[in-house]
């Protein structure tokens, strides 16, 4: 088979895709990934075939422009603002018709302008794919595979928020209508294609999610482990040397600050005066633009401006971070209790983080902070004492480290890949 990824602008979202992709190319398969030119030297390191579609996105500029809904929209989670912590059936600004139209609105201006999407389609028509593989927020790839008639199915790096957005929208009786529907409709009968439900949801979706992350019904999920993927790095020696004391990582994540997407992030300063009275060694995953607000490291903290999870965390006590899918996985894979200080982009926290850190503390295997505009130090030092001193919690993750590597590896994806797009692709236009 031939099969083409779609990845979004964001190497996280990338980097979850990449294990996948390479399991198929050991079976045998043919692989290529696409995603614009900003992406190129990340998609080249991960070694995998890629093409750049569309024009420069300069990500890093519009997002700096992104603004709220508008003046007058209801403030984002205001549950959220008043207990410090959200729940994964809240709506920001209140209402899922408005929720959607920003994501659908920004993705389409942001992530796939037209000329993108034709792109896209343009080679798609070329080389061929049998299955497209798509980011849940990579809509395009899904009218890129009707065009050749492959299947479609998306990869999700979180929560499948798209769909559940969407499915509450339509349940309202006075539904104001489907931004989706509104963007990709036109976009496919500019190519001669119809819109369905597939389009957004696609014929399967891969869920590297453990089942007790919160999912919309009505969707057919296909389970995979999430086998971390860190990127190219050189490991410093002392990673693998145990630490005369409890470590503790703390992490931000790649998308905040590779992009510099505005939005509210933990402060370092808070982050790590949280921890300077502690009897840890903390190593802290910042660059420099992160640690602007810190004026001297505690004696204890090592600052690293990166440093690859699946080296660190088999030496780590809890790792601190906020909600990413890498960081996430990362710490099942190995077993590390986590806390988690979701970020604050418009509504990115729906995106995984918030159900990532409510499943975590159903299993008692973590403690979900407070989101970031609302964490102290005080709460994240009382978050820390709680999970180092209940071995509770040690023991929890261990269950659930052993549950997660029982989930079906990409390689045992292959076969079921190879059957659905037999049964999904149609003959070609």
């Amino acid at each position: 088979m031939r099969i083409l990824f779609v990845t979004n602008p964001f190497k996280s979202h990338l980097f979850v895709q990449v294990p996948l992709a390479w399991a198929l190319r050991a079976a045998g398969h043919e692989v290529c990934v696409a995603g614009p030119p900003d992406m190129a030297d990340d998609i080249a390191n991960t070694g995998l075939p890629g093409v750049s579609v569309g024009e420069m996105l300069l990500l890093e500029e519009k997002m700096a422009q992104a603004g709220p809904v508008e003046e007058s929209a209801e403030p984002v989670d205001s549950r959220g603002q008043a207990t410090g912590k959200s729940v994964q059936t809240d709506f920001g600004w209140g209402d899922p018709y408005v929720e959607l139209a920003d994501f659908a609105g920004g993705v389409h201006a942001v992530f796939f302008p037209d000329s993108t999407v034709d792109d896209l389609v343009d080679f798609a028509r070329s080389w061929r794919p049998d299955l497209v593989i798509t980011d849940p927020t990579a809509f395009p790839g899904a009218v890129a595979a009707k065009a050749v008639g492959a299947a479609h199915a998306r990869m999700l790096f979180g929560v499948d928020r798209a769909v559940q957005l969407r499915s509450a929208c339509l349940a309202q009786p006075d539904s104001a209508g489907d931004p989706l529907r509104d963007w990709l409709q036109p976009t496919m009968e500019r190519f001669g294609l119809e819109f369905d439900e597939s389009t957004v949801s696609g014929d399967w979706t891969i869920s590297p999610m453990p089942p007790w992350i919160w999912r919309p019904e009505g969707v057919h999920y296909l389970p995979m482990r999430n086998v971390p993927f860190n990127g190219p790095s050189p490991t410093p020696r002392w990673v693998y040397e145990q630490p005369t004391r409890r470590r503790i990582c703390v992490t931000m994540g790649l998308s905040h600050r590779d992009a510099n997407v505005v939005g509210v992030a933990a402060s370092a300063r808070d982050l790590l005066d949280a921890m300077a009275d502690l009897d840890v060694e903390v190593i802290a995953t910042l660059n420099a633009q992160q640690l602007e607000s810190v004026t001297a490291l505690p004696d204890n903290v090592r600052a690293v401006d990166f440093v690859p999870l699946n080296a660190l965390l088999p030496t780590c006590s809890a790792i601190v971070h906020s909600g990413g899918a890498g960081s996430f996985a990362s710490a099942l894979e190995h077993g590390v209790p986590q806390i988690i200080v979701p970020n604050g982009y418009k509504v990115e926290n729906w995106w995984g983080p918030v159900a990532m850190a409510n499943g975590l503390e159903g299993r008692g295997a973590g403690v979900y902070a407070a989101n970031a505009d609302r964490l102290t130090a005080d709460g994240l030092r009382d978050s820390l004492k709680l999970v180092l001193e209940d071995p509770s919690f040690a023991a929890n993750a261990a269950q659930v480290r052993t549950e997660v590597r029982a989930m079906p590896s990409p390689g045992d994806l292959v076969p079921a890949l190879e059957r659905l797009t037999a049964e999904y692709r149609t003959s070609r236009p």
